[in-house]
């Protein structure tokens, strides 16, 4: 059945309310997906189409999207750009490693994460959980998201432009190029894609791994992986402070130390 999910034990609810919506056309699998979300503790609502997730996008406000990358009206979903920044949700891919190219974030929809098929059910939940992590942590005592609740220290959430950004560094996604504070970064396609992985992990490790299958598609030598970080981190942390850390025998990742 589909290809996409790796049987296993449920994983303990660790929900708190947050909405999601899983626009999946595969009936199966949406069933599936809108399932474990519900046991984990979310409210869920499902769309089959990219138009008809837009739609719902549009009317209701959502914590985080669980969007297939292979539905054929995908493009529909670049609408979004008529929501404000702050309005718009996370969103969480499913995906196939050969399709990792494509997933270049165009859609202007705020976070975005992916999972590659086939994925265990442990590991989606943990990507939706910390897409979710900034969306629900700061709910009123009425149950609402405050919108800055949940604040990762360094985040730029509510930049007016809706570029992605840590500090002083800034992506703009739809040119492919990057700054910290007036100096631009010139930087390689792959060392591109390091970046906006990182940045869009912020505070979190990735292991050389999911380094390696986001950056080419497929895994590589460590030495590979080592060489592209280093010169990414030349490149980025020619000032105070340095956001481009190691963690030794684990991997690397993007942040202050101690915030």
């Amino acid at each position: 059945m589909y290809g996409s999910i790796v049987s296993e034990k449920p994983s303990p609810l660790r929900g708190d309310r947050q909405h999601v919506l899983v626009v999946v056309d595969d009936p199966d699998i949406a069933e599936l997906l809108t399932t474990t979300l519900e046991l984990a503790g979310y409210e869920v609502g499902a769309a089959g189409s990219g138009a008809e997730g837009m739609a719902r996008v549009a009317r209701h406000r959502f914590d985080l999207v669980v969007l297939d990358a292979t539905l054929s009206d995908l493009a529909d979903f670049g609408r979004g750009r008529r929501l404000a920044p702050v309005d718009r949700p996370p969103v969480l891919f499913l995906t196939a490693c050969d399709s990792l190219h494509a997933l270049v974030p165009e859609l202007g929809l705020g976070a975005e994460d992916y999972v590659t098929k086939p994925f265990r059910i442990a590991e989606f939940l943990a990507r939706a959980q910390v897409l979710l992590r900034g969306r629900g942590a700061g709910r009123d005592p009425a149950g609402n998201s405050g919108r800055h609740a949940g604040r990762i220290p360094g985040r730029n959430p509510g930049r007016r432009d809706g570029m992605p950004g840590y500090g002083d560094l800034v992506l703009d996604d739809a040119a492919c190029q990057a700054r910290r504070g007036r100096r631009a970064i010139d930087l390689t396609p792959a060392e591109y894609r390091l970046l906006r992985h990182l940045l869009a992990n912020a505070d979190r490790v990735l292991s050389k791994e999911q380094i390696s299958r986001h950056v080419w598609g497929e895994f590589r030598a460590d030495n590979a992986i080592e060489k592209l970080v280093s010169r990414l981190r030349r490149k980025v942390d020619r000032e105070e402070p340095a956001l481009i850390h190691t963690r030794r025998g684990f991997g690397y990742w993007l942040g202050l130390p101690g915030s």
